[in-house]
């Protein structure tokens, strides 16, 4: 193989890691635990956060409240990585982890 076609299966490669990122980066996540949800997307940019008001009694609720949240947003991010392993981790293996 010579080195304009390896340049050329690069450059083709290089485009299509950017499209499947790009991807990734317009998705929406949700991530769940209780009475909360958590939207994120492909960035891992929080986009909503909805709380079942009727958990709220009292103070103590706020602390379940508080774990309920990094939970779900714990949650969204694994959704997120799961999802660029599936669609990038080939380019990742082909190229030895190199990306």
């Amino acid at each position: 193989m010579n080195m304009q076609n390896l340049m050329a299966q690069a450059q083709k490669m290089q485009k299509e890691i950017q499209k499947k990122q790009e991807e990734i980066y317009k998705t929406e996540y949700e991530g769940m635990s209780g009475s909360v949800k958590i939207l994120i997307n492909g960035k891992k940019e929080i986009l909503n956060i909805k709380i079942d008001k009727s958990i709220i009694h009292d103070e103590e609720d706020i602390e379940a409240l508080e774990d309920m949240i990094k939970i779900a947003l714990s949650d969204a991010f694994n959704k997120v990585e799961k999802d660029m392993n599936s669609k990038l981790g080939t380019y990742a293996r082909g190229l030895n982890g190199l990306i």
